[in-house]
């Protein structure tokens, strides 16, 4: 049994904040420099009271009234984020319900960031090719803006918030968008370089946890902000990738020159072009595509899939290796042929 994204969308939230704007927070900072290492110009961001949730939420309704999807014939809900609406129950129990499908739909959250697009494809091809599920709505959010120090100047250049919604299905649908092999990985002793330190189980909040630290580039940020080692993420991105990359394409008796696409997580501009040399991908084949979205974590690779699949860029036939690596440290790829 074969498995297709049959339908994409997604939704970013109404306010943008541009880089103009943040350098009047920041005015010792080149804005010119950051749009050429970072590749963004401008950024969504969530209003206070909006949850992932909240996002995910709009991006479903926009997927399955604008493509007449029938709610009923929706199995499972898979919803990718790292911030829950609450700690217990589930958010996605609570999306089927808001969203008004049927209570006989399975429903988990995934806890996973930059791979979460990924991961929750593999786990949804699972249970299409098991016979669990037909038709799997996998939803992304996230709103990393609300976890930013307002005074980190580094991550806030850096991240978006937005959400997608995708159905996976076992009928191609409009987009026909054919799954192939998955290659995922993890390695765990990466974990402390993406970090919101304080506020799990682990560390509990505290008044020394809203303590504000400056670091050695002028960042300020407390213990329960979100926290990226630049240096150390860099690194990590520049040498897994290609190594993903070439695992995937022998995974399944490709090589570089047999990929139309590839849509990698749009970490940031310098990533993506590093790891485009290293592997000799030629310019027009790798996407990149944050200039007004920034890094929207899991639903960077949804968003791009969307773009180029509106834009009618792809065509019958063409191959799309997607690949996302980052926090965890984690990894995925698998490529998708267009039926």
């Amino acid at each position: 049994m074969k498995s297709y994204i049959s339908h994409l969308c997604y939704h970013l939230p109404e306010t943008l904040l541009t880089n103009d704007e943040l350098k009047k927070s920041f005015p010792e900072w080149n804005v010119t420099e950051m749009y050429q290492s970072t590749g963004v110009l401008s950024r969504h961001i969530a209003n206070p009271d909006e949850t992932p949730s909240d996002l995910a939420f709009k991006a479903a309704e926009k997927l399955i009234l604008e493509n007449n999807i029938n709610r009923n014939n929706i199995d499972f809900i898979l919803f990718c984020t790292q911030s829950n609406d609450y700690i217990t129950p589930t958010t996605a129990c609570i999306l089927q319900h808001k969203l008004n499908i049927p209570t006989t739909a399975g429903a988990i959250d995934i806890n996973q960031g930059c791979t979460g697009f990924l991961y929750g494809l593999s786990v949804a091809d699972g249970l299409i090719k098991a016979g669990t599920a037909s038709n799997i709505l996998l939803l992304t959010a996230e709103t990393s803006s609300r976890y930013i120090n307002k005074k980190d100047k580094s991550s806030r250049f850096l991240f978006g918030d937005g959400s997608t919604a995708s159905l996976i299905s076992n009928m191609p649908g409009k987009l026909g968008l054919e799954i192939g092999k998955f290659v995922l990985g993890t390695d765990g002793k990466g974990f402390q370089n993406i970090i919101i330190k304080y506020g799990g189980a682990r560390h509990a909040l505290s008044e020394a946890s809203s303590d504000e630290i400056k670091d050695e580039y002028g960042n300020i940020r407390t213990s329960s902000n979100f926290y990226m080692n630049g240096n150390a993420v860099f690194l990590f991105s520049i040498n897994m990738a290609p190594k993903l990359v070439r695992q995937t394409l022998e995974k399944s008796n490709l090589n570089i020159t047999d990929i139309d696409y590839f849509v990698l997580h749009q970490a940031n501009k310098i990533i993506l072009e590093t790891i485009r040399k290293k592997l000799c991908i030629p310019e027009e084949k790798l996407i990149i595509d944050l200039e007004t979205t920034g890094n929207t974590v899991s639903s960077s690779v949804p968003i791009v899939l969307a773009n180029i699949s509106n834009k009618k860029q792809i065509k019958k036939g063409d191959k799309i290796l997607i690949a996302a690596f980052g926090v965890g440290y984690s990894w995925g790829a698998t490529i998708l042929i267009v039926e």
